[in-house]
């Protein structure tokens, strides 16, 4: 089963990229403009048509008003793409928002900044999306019904697309996105040819939507402007992702962001001034671009390569936020704001958790609003309006605190971006609270109290594990008392006999929880085994079979340096993860094992004939799996002395040279008292690695080892806020032929 995972993700994501690879991943210009500024490119398609639903909702005459209105939003485009390239000459690995408020502002402006920028990101994908099938069912109204559906389908092949690798996404995004400038070009140069020469060509307008009679006031017009500045959305994407660029990378990405503002300003005017001319108008079926360039070209293929593209562009929009959210949900990590498994690399050097973060949140507001773009817009632009005030505002420190050369009208420039910026969040704020963005407002605060949540979680947690190595050290020699679970006779009990034999050579005991479905002759077989030393002790389970064996465990001495270890042994007929939930009192018992104090819960599994007569072994080994020289993996060292190993020692495996080193500093540091060796992850994976150094070790057929892994226990939701880790090597290591795994459990609650 695990092998048809692993050829299905390498089907899918493609082969693992070592850790120094990361340079080959770097983009040129040609390839990090389709990738960064995709959003702000496409934007051009419904920006004008947002702000079209306001004016024509209030006067069907107020249309025209829409570009002036456009030049307004061009400007402040200008304004924030310029104070955006200062911003990146400052920052050279990353100029987003949370980078500038946090140097210059302080903790909470740059968390208030963070938590804007992912509500914007994930927006951003739903928007993008909706709007790029909008654009398909308008040239094929039949998939109207299915747009929901086919949303969700974009969103899982960007998905795909983009945990593939950055450098992959560039080529993949290539064609579409200057395929869609291209042809945007030639729709507005026609278009405003035509008008020059012979007049403007009429729009179709079908199914358009009402239009109001009320009277034009200034709020309307700020309604309009704040819908319309939905054409500022992705410009902090290239500034979050400075470090994906070739070098001089503050170099490259600034001239990107220049030449993405000057395309995108020139269509989005010249896309605002014919749906003026041209009579376009809002509708509940066509996009107002779909009918500019279906009057531009009424006959012949063009129109329909226009709206391929355009569905392709809109549709890899989306791709901005794909680089953005996880760029800067890893900065939130490293910071210990956000789970700190989001500051991992896949296996194609990407931020694998927050790209599927950010889809799956973007696929649950796409089904909850079916898809509606309008519905979406409502809840947009408040988010990115926040950050881009907070960083412009966070530059301006920065220019008055440095004084580097030119600072004065740096940070004048810095000042007008954030003026502007923070007028049309105020703007956008009165004029869309009541229609959604309060939902934002509201998530905002609480993505904030998240974040300070986590971090003192993470603080609270690591300065536990730092004060307990006190403890542990100063803790009496360590003593184990050895328990053996019997369920039932099989070649599994006797592999578990062995080594409860080899890791008590004093005596253990053997135990049984009696069911409805006991063999009756179980008591009599096992003596067998053992010539009644020990005795199997059958218990009482008038609340459960498992809570009979708790009970009795409770009955046992145990503490700082006081183990009990339970050995549970499993037979399998097949490698199947499946059958290992079906053995439910052994499944169920190991999940109680793991929350009851001072008890380590030691996996024998056993694949293959239960009648099998497997040699007994003659050497055994013990290694300490180690994440740290912390009190938890301290703690399992000593418990490992207590094992009576041939062999004992700590590995740990380590994703570079930095953290390896820092590890072996801190194991030094705490005295752990065992040796430690460490070996590469290049591929920043345990899971192979591990696998075969494990396989050197039981090369020799007369060798066991068992695996010692320190276990973090926590209650309730703050489990999530950990990687997992000790799950995945259960799940690797459980039909690993001649290898035990010893869960020792750390209780941090």
């Amino acid at each position: 089963m695990a092998v048809n995972v692993d050829s299905l993700k390498r089907f899918l994501v493609g082969t693992p990229l070592a850790s120094g690879q990361m340079e080959e991943t770097y983009l040129s210009k040609f390839l990090a403009l389709p990738v960064f500024a995709s959003d702000p490119l496409s934007s051009v398609a419904y920006a004008t048509e947002a702000a079209l639903v306001v004016l024509v909702g209030v006067s069907a005459a107020a249309a025209h008003l829409v570009f002036p209105v456009s030049i307004a939003i061009a400007c402040l485009l200008a304004i924030v793409v310029l104070s955006y390239m200062q911003t990146v000459h400052a920052y050279e690995t990353s100029g987003g928002a949370y980078i500038v408020a946090k140097d210059n502002l302080g903790t909470l402006p740059s968390l208030v900044a963070a938590a804007a920028l992912l509500t914007d990101y994930i927006l951003t994908v739903a928007v993008s999306v909706a709007a790029g099938i909008l654009a398909i069912t308008s040239a094929a109204p039949s998939l109207h019904p299915y747009r929901v559906e086919l949303c969700l389908a974009c969103v899982v092949a960007l998905t795909l697309a983009n945990l593939r690798g950055v450098r992959e996404a560039g080529f993949l995004f290539a064609l579409p996105t200057y395929g869609f400038v291209l042809a945007l070009f030639a729709v507005v140069a026609t278009g405003i040819g035509k008008c020059v020469v012979s007049g403007c060509p009429q729009a179709h307008v079908s199914h358009p939507l009402a239009a109001g009679t009320g009277t034009v006031t200034l709020f309307v017009l700020l309604r309009a402007f704040a819908s319309g500045s939905a054409a500022l959305t992705g410009v902090e994407s290239i500034s979050n992702g400075v470090n994906a660029f070739k070098r001089p990378q503050s170099r490259n990405a600034a001239e990107t962001l220049a030449i993405m503002g000057a395309i995108a300003i020139t269509l989005f005017l010249t896309v605002s001034w014919l749906a003026v001319h041209m009579h376009a108008r809002p509708s509940s079926t066509t996009s107002v671009l779909s009918q500019i360039a279906h009057g531009v070209f009424p006959t012949g293929p063009m129109y329909y390569i226009v709206q391929g593209f355009t569905l392709a562009v809109l549709i890899l929009a989306a791709n901005s936020s794909y680089q953005g959210f996880p760029r800067l949900a890893a900065l939130l990590a490293r910071d210990r704001f956000f789970p700190r498994q989001f500051v991992s690399l896949g296996d194609r050097l990407v931020y694998s958790n927050g790209i599927i973060l950010v889809a799956g949140l973007a696929a649950a507001l796409i089904a909850i609003f079916a898809a509606n773009v309008d519905s979406l817009l409502h809840l947009y632009v408040l988010g990115v309006f926040t950050a881009f005030t907070l960083s412009q505002y966070g530059m301006v420190r920065y220019w008055k605190r440095t004084r580097d050369r030119g600072w004065r009208w740096r940070m004048a420039l810095n000042g007008l971006g954030a003026a502007t910026t923070l007028v049309v969040t105020l703007v956008v704020i009165e004029t869309k609270f009541t229609q959604g963005a309060w939902a934002v407002t509201v998530a905002i605060p609480l993505m904030v109290a998240s974040f300070c949540g986590t971090r003192r979680h993470y603080k609270r947690i690591g300065r536990r594990l730092r004060a307990g190595v006190a403890a542990v050290a100063a803790a009496p020699p360590p003593t184990n008392q050895v328990v053996l679970y019997v369920e039932s006779y099989d070649a599994a009990l006797r592999e578990a006999l062995w080594f409860a034999r080899r890791i008590a050579p004093d005596g253990f005991r053997a135990i049984h929880a009696p069911g409805a479905r006991t063999d009756t002759g179980l008591r009599a077989r096992f003596r067998e085994l053992t010539d009644i030393d020990p005795d199997l002790e059958l218990l009482r389970a008038d609340d459960g079979r498992v809570d009979g064996v708790i009970d009795f465990l409770w009955g046992l001495p145990r503490g700082e340096s006081q183990f009990v270890t339970v050995i549970v042994p499993e037979l399998f007929g097949r490698r199947s993860l499946v059958s290992a939930f079906m053995h439910r009192m052994e499944f169920g018992l190991k999940l109680r094992l793991l929350t009851t104090p001072g008890v380590a819960v030691a996996d024998v599994p056993f694949v293959g004939d239960p009648d099998a007569d497997v040699p007994a072994p003659k050497r055994l080994v013990a290694r300490v799996l180690a994440s740290g020289g912390h009190a938890a993996t301290m703690r399992a060292a000593r418990f490992a002395e207590t094992l009576h190993a041939d062999d004992t020692r700590g590995v740990f495996f380590g994703f570079d040279a930095h953290e390896a080193e820092r590890v072996r500093r801190e194991w030094d540091a705490n005295r752990v008292p065992v040796p430690l060796e460490t070996r590469e992850a290049p591929y920043r994976d345990l899971g192979l690695p591990l696998r075969e150094y494990l396989r050197e070790l039981t090369s020799d057929p007369d060798t066991v080892v068992v695996v010692v892994m320190p276990e973090l226990v926590l209650s309730g939701w703050r489990r999530l806020l950990h990687n997992q880790r000790s799950l995945y090597i259960k799940r690797l290591l459980l039909f690993e032929e001649r290898v035990f795994l010893i869960s020792v459990p750390y209780r941090l609650d």
